[in-house]
């Protein structure tokens, strides 16, 4: 039912709010019943009494990797899971697809999402929430390909039996939208071949991945594979903020020993690190939140942390450093008619060192977020046809109140994203203040190398010959004065379409570098061989790891979640077998 008329907007609104809740209330009913009860070991980190036993491993981030980590310990030994956010189970925002770009606009303190600027002037986020990374991205689930693993020194074994231990518990096989299976035609059209059906290995070609939502379009995040985890062994605190890492200093090397944390009603707690041989804290804040705390725990460059009064336990420079995101650039492709929505299920793994995703139908009805358009939107910063170092807030929130008379019609149709694979350039993280909850300083150096711009400009290429296919022309199919109308409007909308004189390598070039975004896959930080070993322990320190995405000098396949978290369970894996040998049965 739809209302037409003055109170047209905030009737429909109000009808999708009831509509939404109804669906999750359905849903938890007749799934899993309360979470509580499936995970009873989860708790407010106000809760915590530090008389409480100590721990054979505290883990700091309940996120992509933490999870399957701590469920993985746990079968063994007594593990505490800490994490600065809250749980996802009731969020409406968080559970379904169709709320995906609502977590990511949303800047307040108890967002699944924080906020931040990098240097370079691109808006960003990072997740805040039990389940990190995989509460607030687009779903798409595909491992890293051989070449990778052997890359990073891994067992193939292991890696083998670590990704389909995480592909049972919450990947699903999509169904298609209309959207994915007309870039999958197009993409084999134009060259983009094989196809190589469903899959999820990384194979050139085209290939449809697994997905972490399930048919009703609600999110399955890495928060449950905990469900795999001992329950009388695991102690998970919410809302719990880790100040810093505690170190005993009197020996040769620093020892951790303990871990200090504000809780949500900013009381401080510590907890305490059992003495047994081969306790550990592990470190799994993401690629951001890990340099951070390693430096505010007096891990890093010792001149900056002494700007700030941060005592000084092990000076090294590289933490922090090799910091590196996959550059985005879109271009949007208005239709003569509502697109279904969908995230990426789809993807073009080419040669030329470039990956094409799509995404479609954020954009055409009235929500909480009017005329949104998902992952390359106004409302969490992604306005891509202004300049990096021109997307101010101010410059942002005045075109959210233009675009608000601006037909819906023009937001009607869907991306073609165009992502670089492995990135050259490089940037750094810095500290701006001692407290954990402000962002650090980001840079990431978008096209400082070459090498990236050159790719780009080879992938809008492709992108434009997508947009030109048959199957495309299908979407706009319409008289020569409406699709001007349609793309007059988009003009207006201010979203990205094909740049013109495509031939001109050098104007695409400013185009890469003007209407680049983030697709949120960024990395480096904690490096092995610059920060930790082979066996991801901290370099000069005894009794600490960092096992996430800032160890990475790469990111994984097209889209890393599936091989952050099957990290979690592999590294799980080797820590027990290195424990306990036979014993530990895995």
């Amino acid at each position: 039912m739809a209302v037409v008329g003055p109170l047209s907007v905030i009737f429909n609104l109000l009808l999708s709010l009831l509509v939404s809740h109804l669906h999750f209330t359905i849903l938890t009913q007749a799934g899993e019943g309360r979470w509580e009860d499936k995970y009873p070991f989860i708790r407010e980190a106000s809760t915590f009494s530090s008389f409480s036993d100590s721990y054979d491993y505290i883990i700091v981030g309940g996120g992509t990797a933490g999870c399957p980590l701590a469920a993985t310990l746990s079968t063994k030994f007594r593990v505490l899971l800490v994490e600065r956010g809250g749980v996802p189970f009731t969020n409406a925002n968080v559970s379904f697809m169709q709320n995906f770009h609502i977590s990511l606009a949303d800047t307040s303190s108890t967002s699944a999402s924080q906020f931040f600027i990098s240097t370079d002037g691109v808006f960003n986020s990072r997740a805040r929430i039990l389940g990190g990374g995989t509460c607030i991205n687009a779903g798409f689930y595909t491992r890293a390909g051989p070449s990778y693993i052997e890359k990073a020194g891994w067992d193939s074994k292991l890696v083998n039996e670590s990704y389909p231990w995480v592909e049972k518990q919450i990947v699903q096989r999509p169904n298609l939208a209309p959207w994915q299976e007309a870039i999958r035609e197009s993409l084999l059209e134009i060259g983009i071949s094989p196809f190589n059906g469903f899959t999820y290995d990384h194979i050139y070609g085209t290939k449809v991945g697994g997905t972490i939502f399930d048919h009703y379009g609600r999110r399955h995040s890495a928060a449950e594979l905990l469900a795999s985890a001992n329950p009388n062994k695991l102690d998970v605190l919410v809302h719990a903020t880790v100040q810093k890492i505690d170190f005993d200093t009197s020996g040769k090397k620093p020892r951790a020993v303990g871990v200090i944390f504000k809780d949500e009603n900013g009381k401080e707690h510590k907890a305490f690190l059992s003495t047994r041989k081969g306790s550990e804290i592990i470190v799994s804040s993401g690629a951001i939140g890990s340099p951070h705390i390693l430096m505010l725990s007096g891990i890093g460059p010792k001149a900056e942390l002494e700007k700030l009064n941060i005592t000084v336990v092990l000076d090294n420079k590289f933490v922090g450093q090799g910091m590196s995101d996959n550059p985005l650039n879109t271009i949007f492709v208005p239709t003569n008619r509502p697109v279904e929505q969908s995230l990426i299920q789809t993807v073009g793994i080419t040669k030329k060192g470039v990956y094409i995703e799509a995404s479609s139908g954020f954009g055409q009805s009235g929500d909480s977020i009017s005329c949104h358009h998902g992952v390359a939107s106004a409302e969490i910063g992604q306005l891509s046809t202004i300049p990096p170092k021109q997307r101010t807030v101010e410059a942002i929130e005045a075109y959210r109140r233009s675009k608000k008379n601006i037909p819906h019609e023009a937001f009607r149709g869907g991306f073609i994203l165009e992502k670089i694979a492995l990135p050259l350039s490089r940037g750094n993280i810095s500290l701006v203040t001692t407290n954990p909850d402000d962002n650090p300083s980001i840079t990431f150096n978008y096209f400082s190398h070459p090498r990236d711009l050159k790719r780009c400009v080879n992938g809008i290429r492709i992108v434009e010959k997508i947009a030109k296919s048959k199957h495309f022309t299908n979407f706009t199919q319409c008289n020569k004065e409406t699709l001007d109308r349609l793309l007059n409007m988009s003009v207006q909308a201010n979203v990205n379409l094909i740049p013109k004189h495509t031939h001109n390598t050098e104007s695409l070039e400013q185009f890469c570098k003007d209407t680049v975004i983030t697709i949120w896959h960024y990395h480096g930080g904690c490096q092995v061989g610059k920060v930790i070993a082979p066996d991801h322990k901290v370099l000069g320190v005894h009794r600490l790891r960092v096992i996430d995405g800032s160890t990475f000098k790469e990111s994984p396949g097209t889209n890393p979640q599936a091989t952050v978290m099957m990290m979690g369970r592999y590294m799980g894996v080797k820590i027990l077998r290195e424990r306990l040998g036979k014993a530990a049965g895995l």
